[in-house]
């Protein structure tokens, strides 16, 4: 078994399926679904989505420098793809699909109420790459719904059922199978209550 070369091409996957809210200066909205976005920066937060200059949407951001990024879930996959292959100009998205329009805190640009994380930025550089424009963008506030945290006010953002594109399809995320760092983690040694309480004699026995 062998492995064929292939001309040069993007096939970095899966990656995020995102849908980006956006507005113009008169409050008309939109909502692009991009799947090339990702994090850049830890602090200050910022993140990058990369959109073709042809996109209904593309106009909006260049004239206001905000969007909102909204995660995507296996409720809202339908929606999602909706907004990746239906252009703005022709539909008004919010009212065909049922979507609710949240007001932000930080842009004028408005969050999808459906999302459970709505993330809000505001754009710093735009870099003209070729066939994308990549929007460098600062984040500038997160929504997030409460109804994903426990009693201890952390939030499960994993119990939200996120979903990722990979080459053309989406999918659900699967099983976990570890968490950062695990592979260096030191395993305790467990020690059995038979065992602890032969040990437990012999210290006794000891002190007698």
């Amino acid at each position: 078994m062998g492995k064929e070369v292939w001309k040069a091409g993007n096939m970095l996957n899966p990656v995020p399926a995102v849908m980006v809210s956006v507005a113009d200066k008169e409050g008309n909205a939109n909502i692009l679904t991009v799947a090339w976005a990702g994090t850049i920066c830890t602090n200050p937060p910022m993140l990058s989505i990369s959109v073709r200059p042809e996109r209904y949407s593309y106009h909006m951001i260049k004239e206001t420098n905000e969007f909102v990024v909204n995660l995507t879930t296996k409720d809202l996959v339908k929606e999602t793809d909706f907004c990746g292959v239906k252009s703005g100009k022709d539909v008004d998205k919010f009212k065909e699909l049922g979507l609710t329009k949240s007001k932000m805190e930080h842009v004028s640009a408005p969050g999808i109420a459906e999302s459970p994380v709505n993330i809000e930025c505001k754009v710093r550089k735009v870099e003209e790459l070729g066939s994308h424009h990549m929007f460098i963008a600062d984040v500038v506030g997160v929504v997030v719904d409460d109804k994903y945290f426990d009693e201890t006010n952390r939030f499960h953002i994993n119990d939200t059922n996120l979903i990722m594109y990979s080459h053309g399809e989406y999918f659900a995320l699967g099983e976990k199978l570890g968490k950062f760092g695990y592979s260096i983690k030191k395993n305790k040694k467990v020690v059995s209550k038979k065992n602890k309480k032969s040990k437990n004699n012999k210290i006794n026995k000891t002190k007698k």
